[in-house]
């Protein structure tokens, strides 16, 4: 995030850096970094990640409890398993990996890495099997407590609400009637998509693994001992393709890019790594499933009122273009 989250203090912050890992309770600084949560360096030596855990109070704990999961199986991957490319969370004086900051916010710690991370777009070619490598030894470690992926798609309710009524005008905020707007003019092709979403869902394989989620450059660091996997809140027990989709052209097109050749060769080495075939429909799903999340997250971040001028430029980039 760019900008420090409304409600959370630097005295509230610190103090709880002082509780769970007192070592750390140094000098911090706010680093406006990537998007999803919130991010300080701490005495130059580390860095403190801040997440949201949502809007609506009666959320909040099951997502602080997923994240505890989540973070928990990143410390495992890397401690029990062995995983060295795994960038987890260091766990406080309780042996926690992160802790409560307030109602909505939970922190965590982690090793300040001297490192480069890629941008948030396709893999360059050259990267694709090394990735791949990752992801097969990902895939073979047990899961532990890591939470099972829902085959429910996130913020579809929220979704489904606001495409009921766009036949009123959305005066909540200062872009909800855009918002508006722009979904109207894509209402259809967004009932399609959440049909063919549904479709792929009932075709998924029953051969479900330990996942990272969004394995694109912008979550891998480069450092002078080899690649490191980071942002592992979205870790969770899934088909494979949840992650394998991000090595082939999908992602690209997805995000507007030119799609590079490619993508046998690498789902291949995967199979031949771990024996497990790739699915077709798997593939397809989750590039479906990330627009869908994305129009919804944007959708009912505007409709209510937030003064987000990103997430309509975000919106309109996936209702303004074709497919």
């Amino acid at each position: 995030m760019r900008k420090p989250p409304a409600g959370l203090t630097e005295t509230a912050l610190l103090a709880a850096l002082r509780a769970g890992w007192p070592p750390a309770a140094g000098k911090i600084e706010f680093l406006p970094l990537g998007a999803g949560s919130y991010s300080w360096s701490v005495a130059e030596r580390w860095f403190a990640r801040v997440d949201d855990l949502g809007f609506d109070p009666a959320g909040r704990d099951a997502a602080f409890e997923r994240l505890r999961r989540s973070l928990a199986t990143a410390v495992s991957l890397r401690d029990d398993s062995g995983l060295d490319f795994v960038l987890a969370p260091l766990p406080d004086e309780t042996g926690a990996p992160l802790r409560r900051l307030s109602s909505r916010y939970a922190l965590s710690l982690y090793p300040l890495v001297d490192g480069v991370a890629g941008p948030f777009a396709p893999h360059p070619p050259g990267t694709r099997a090394e990735i791949a490598e990752l992801l097969a030894r990902l895939h073979d470690a047990p899961p532990g407590i890591a939470p099972r992926m829902s085959l429910t798609l996130p913020g579809r309710h929220s979704l489904e609400v606001a495409l009921g009524e766009l036949d009123r005008i959305w005066d909540a905020g200062p872009y909800a009637e855009q918002a508006r707007i722009l979904l109207a003019a894509r209402a259809h092709d967004i009932h399609r998509w959440l049909a063919d979403s549904d479709r792929l869902v009932a075709e998924l394989p029953a051969d479900w693994v330990l996942t990272h989620g969004e394995p694109h450059p912008g979550n891998i660091l480069r450092t002078a001992t080899g690649p490191l996997l980071i942002d592992w809140d979205t870790v969770a027990v899934a088909p494979p393709e949840r992650d394998l989709w991000m090595l082939t052209g999908r992602f690209a097109t997805l995000i507007g890019a030119q799609p590079d050749p490619g993508d046998e060769a690498v789902l291949a080495r995967y199979t031949e790594r771990t024996g497990r075939a790739v699915s077709a429909g798997g593939l397809a799903l989750y590039p479906l499933w990330w627009k869908l999340a994305d129009i919804a997250i944007f959708t009912d971040e505007l409709r209510r009122g937030e003064d987000e001028p990103d997430s309509l430029a975000h919106l309109g980039g996936y209702l303004r273009r074709p497919g």
